[in-house]
């Protein structure tokens, strides 16, 4: 029996009336379905408590049931444990949610088939300095630092492996990884980037200078910003996330995360195919 953790976006209608149906269909299969715990006692299924080893030890394989912005929830709630995912789309693109709800008993039957190969994708580790402390964080798609919702613009003096490599007048900047080359990256002119590459995106965000371009260097590198006056303060998130704000004379360290994330490959789809399907389904 397969014990599946799901991670579903209960704000979305579409979810909350789909997974009494979707807990039927696994039990088909002989899938053991886990909730979260703040609502399993809803559904009468076992419960799992991201924070806690033990609850997490015997979890299988994990799914979202959502959209992108519900996948990356679950990526960084498994990152620790080494749980393959994947992703049921009940949202609108779903660039990491490939697989539609209207597919997924075929999905399910290749996943207890074992008919399936690993996709690994690297995440981003960001570190900066708050008033509490030192804080980490994980991202899978993208670390953003921002001017957030201030009218004047960011100033941030960028650092390749120690060596200045440029300053950017901007709303912002994203250091995007391969996989999150489809999200925000892509909308503010980033490449698309094939996901197995191990390469980070830096997108400015609306540079003010037609110099300022997209940015593509090996994930082995580590990148720091380091912001300037007249920028007062400066945001932080990570896939989209906040996580916390820095100062003028304040650093920004991002580098590759300790942790990847094995993604499960139901569909047999190749990357291309998906993201010239998704992008022709947006327009």
């Amino acid at each position: 029996m397969i014990n599946l953790a799901v991670f579903p976006n209960m704000e979305k209608d579409n979810v909350k009336n789909s997974i009494k149906e979707f807990i039927a269909i696994c039990s088909e299969f002989d899938i053991n379905v886990l909730l979260p715990k703040t609502i399993s006692g809803e559904y009468c299924t076992d419960g799992y408590d991201t924070s806690s080893l033990e609850a997490m030890k015997n979890i299988d394989v994990a799914v979202s049931l959502g959209g992108d912005g519900t996948f990356l929830q679950m990526a960084r709630g498994v990152e620790a444990y080494d749980i393959p995912v994947f992703g049921v789309n009940l949202g609108r693109l779903g660039f990491l949610a490939e697989i539609d709800y209207k597919d997924i008993r075929a999905a399910l039957t290749k996943l207890v088939n074992k008919e399936y190969v690993y996709d690994k994708r690297s995440m981003l580790q960001v570190k900066i300095n708050t008033t509490a402390g030192v804080k980490t964080v994980s991202a899978l798609n993208d670390i953003v630092v921002s001017k957030g919702g201030t009218s004047r613009i960011a100033h941030l003096e960028a650092y390749i492996n120690g060596k200045k490599s440029g300053v950017y007048a901007a709303d912002g900047i994203i250091v995007a990884t391969a996989t999150g080359s489809t999200a925000y990256s892509l909308s503010a002119g980033g490449p698309l980037v094939e996901p197995g590459l191990e390469v980070m995106i830096i997108t400015p965000i609306s540079a003010h200078s037609l110099t300022a371009r997209p940015l593509v260097i090996k994930l082995s590198e580590s990148i720091e910003f380091k912001v300037l006056a007249p920028s007062e303060k400066i945001y932080v998130a990570a896939d989209g996330i906040p996580v916390g704000e820095i100062q003028t004379e304040g650093m920004v360290h991002i580098t590759k995360s300790d942790h990847n994330i094995n993604i499960i490959s139901l569909t047999g789809r190749s990357y291309y195919e998906t993201w010239q399907e998704k992008l022709i389904r947006e327009k």
